[in-house]
């Protein structure tokens, strides 16, 4: 029977073997969920605006990503104390409570229950993110980025279809009696449930709390040719370990974790770990503003009888765009360094917004705007994550995480929120030309030079 590493053992496992257990575990949970978020979210501003109109479409998007974001602290909480296995399985519970109040604002047809349900909903999302820090927790520092990368890339198998089952679920659970568009919420539930289950029973011992009870060993053994830093190490920009003496930040607490006070401080210290956090924060809100109301734009020109099948077709590509090339990009990001990956995302980024916001009425190219939006996200969560992980001491890597998801949120949460009154405003093109600027100051931070001490010059 697996041992549950919550009381530490006197033996040290064996880390290789948990690590591949792990990342298959993983790997199949971030099918199920992403099946979970993608199925539900490819309907949800066509739901709210069905419900409430328009201009607040992109309000109810944005409540499931502020859900999202504030789920992270409890999450990180739990994940700090306990482990990523109790942390996960809370996140995908909340996730699934919040679809079925979905169903029942929609059968009620009730704004406040709507906006409840989808800030819970957002629980799905925090648990699909969060996995991915998993995946590092036993990694080597010369593969994280890849093995990120791996779970990041999982998404796609499920998340890639689901949009396109939407139509499906929505006709299956009409026949039940529920509302039109509520039906892909009681899948959405569904799977949430079932990942939830499959990571309570199987993911164990924790890879989090072996990490921590691997750390003194490994904090001894120099990595064999990577180029990440070991803990307490301060890296450049670019993922590289200085040589020189590294920056002072703060001792966190020494207990199991800490909170994420101590977290921003570190943070604050190191120039890498900030980039990180910007980088993942910037390429979301990016993302959101754009896809969100990408729907609601090919409802103008598609008649409703035939938007669903359109909206299933262009966010698919969308979603393979952020997800399907997820290990070549993390084969870069270990290859060629942290930030030119995060330099060739902007860039991305800058590139899907021009072509998007000059796309008109013509779905193919709004499309391969959509694509291309999908790849600056994947190239910016991926380079920014593995930056951010490795660049902050141990003791305080969850929190710095849960951190960055929390900010994350927040950006993703802002653009929601304002994109629906954009768009009906100004129009789809201003939004995107409005993300686009958005993205210039990532730029800007990317292009900073930093000092072999780690320092911005």
């Amino acid at each position: 029977m697996a041992t549950d590493l919550t009381t530490p053992t006197p033996a040290h496992p064996d880390a290789a073997p948990i690590q591949r257990r792990t990342l298959r575990l993983l790997f199949t949970t971030q099918i199920v969920g992403g099946i979970g978020v993608t199925i539900g979210i490819s309907v949800g501003a066509l739901l709210a605006a069905e419900i409430a109109g328009t201009a607040v479409a992109g309000l109810a998007q944005s409540a499931a990503v502020v859900g999202g974001a504030l789920l992270a602290v409890p999450v990180t909480r739990i994940i700090t104390g306990h482990g990523r296995r109790p942390g996960l399985t809370f996140a995908y519970g909340i996730g699934a409570l919040g679809a079925v109040l979905i169903v029942l604002a929609a059968v009620a047809r009730s704004v406040p229950l709507l906006f409840t349900g989808m800030l819970l909903f957002g629980g799905g999302s925090t648990a699909n993110l969060q996995a991915r820090y998993a995946a590092v927790d036993l990694a080597e520092p010369e593969r994280r980025a890849r093995q990120l990368s791996l779970i990041v890339w999982a998404t796609t198998v499920g998340a890639v279809a689901a949009p396109n089952f939407a139509a499906l679920a929505d006709r299956t659970t009409h026949g039940w009696g529920l509302p039109a568009l509520s039906g892909p919420f009681a899948f959405s539930a569904v799977a949430f449930v079932l990942a939830a289950g499959v990571l309570q029973l199987f993911l164990r011992p924790d890879p989090l709390l072996t990490a921590r009870l691997l750390a003194p060993a490994r904090a001894t053994e120099a990595p064999e040719g990577g180029t990440a830093a070991r803990a307490g190490q301060v890296v450049a920009s670019d993922g590289s370990p200085v040589a020189a003496e590294p920056v002072a930040v703060p001792a966190p607490p020494a207990r199991r974790g800490a909170g994420m006070r101590a977290a921003w401080s570190v943070v604050r210290a190191l120039p890498a770990a900030r980039l990180g956090i910007a980088t993942v924060a910037v390429g979301h809100l990016v993302m959101v503003a754009v896809m969100a109301m990408t729907p609601v734009h090919l409802r103008e020109f598609h008649p409703v009888e035939e938007v669903l099948p359109v909206v299933g077709l262009v966010l698919s590509l969308h979603i393979a765009g952020m997800y399907a090339l997820a290990p070549v990009i993390g084969w870069l990001t270990d290859r060629l360094g942290r930030r030119p990956v995060i330099l060739g995302g902007v860039g991305t980024l800058l590139a899907a917004c021009a072509v998007a916001g000059t796309a008109g009425h013509h779905t193919p190219r709004l499309t391969v705007g959509l694509v291309l939006l999908g790849l600056g996200w994947s190239a910016t969560m991926v380079a920014g994550s593995t930056l951010l992980s490795e660049s902050v001491p141990d003791a305080v890597r969850p929190s710095a995480q849960g951190l960055s998801d929390l900010v994350m949120g927040c950006a993703g949460a802002l653009a929601g929120a304002v994109s629906g009154f954009v768009v009906q405003l100004s129009g789809y093109p201003v939004l995107t030309l409005l993300a686009a600027i958005a993205v210039t100051p990532l730029l800007a931070l990317a292009l900073r030079p930093v000092s072999a001490a780690g320092e911005e010059d």
